[in-house]
């Protein structure tokens, strides 16, 4: 017990430690040299977990997708109402805070990086599909008198006016601030909210 305990401490360390160099270094400065710099460890240790630079590459990819996925969680659950889930899943995917610009430019970076890389590549387009189905059904539940077709379209046009709100405010935050975000997301949403029920409807 005391051995699968400990390599689950050294897989949270080395995890806290990959993050942190992304965050400062961004993709280009992830190395098993930098990692185990950040962990306080030898590059033996890391070599233990991460058998090489791709499998720390993936292991950082699945660890964003980790983060942003238990954010989308939690903001879908505390939504009172389908639009309202809508609402708070898009904006917590979008990067108005410091913190989320900082996930936006390690996703910029990954994205970058999968052009030549066909593992990043398959990974990304996985996690964003999945992210596609999320919004597919969340648009479902606030309009379901919509052809199923009419909701795929808007969950994808949505989607791209999330990623692209994140990759452009990743290097110019002046122009996409957090209020030009929420802006961008509540006007994309309007089409959605299907007011009130008119008096002989109820």
């Amino acid at each position: 017990m005391a051995r699968r305990r400990d390599l689950a401490d050294q897989q949270r360390r080395l995890s806290a430690a990959t993050w942190s160099v992304l965050a400062e270094r961004g993709l280009p400065g992830l190395t098993l040299r930098a990692v185990a710099e950040a962990a306080g460890c030898t590059t033996g240790m890391v070599l233990h977990t991460f058998a090489d630079k791709q499998a720390l590459l993936v292991h950082a990819r699945e660890l964003l997708h980790r983060r942003t996925g238990q954010r989308a969680d939690a903001a879908q659950a505390g939504a009172e109402t389908p639009i309202a889930a809508l609402r708070a899943v898009l904006l917590q995917a979008a990067s108005p805070t410091e913190e989320k610009r900082e996930e936006a430019r390690v996703w910029v970076g990954f994205l970058a990086a999968a052009l030549a890389d066909p593992v990043l590549a398959d990974l990304h387009r996985g996690y964003n599909r999945r992210f596609v189905d999320r919004i597919r059904g969340l648009v479902a539940a606030a309009r379901p008198d919509w052809h199923p077709a009419d909701c795929a379209a808007t969950a994808t046009s949505l989607v791209a006016l999330v990623e692209g709100l994140n990759a452009l405010a990743a290097v110019d935050p002046d122009t996409y601030p957090d209020e030009a975000q929420r802006v961008a997301i509540d006007a994309a949403l309007i089409r959605l909210d299907p007011g009130p029920v008119p008096l002989d409807k109820r």
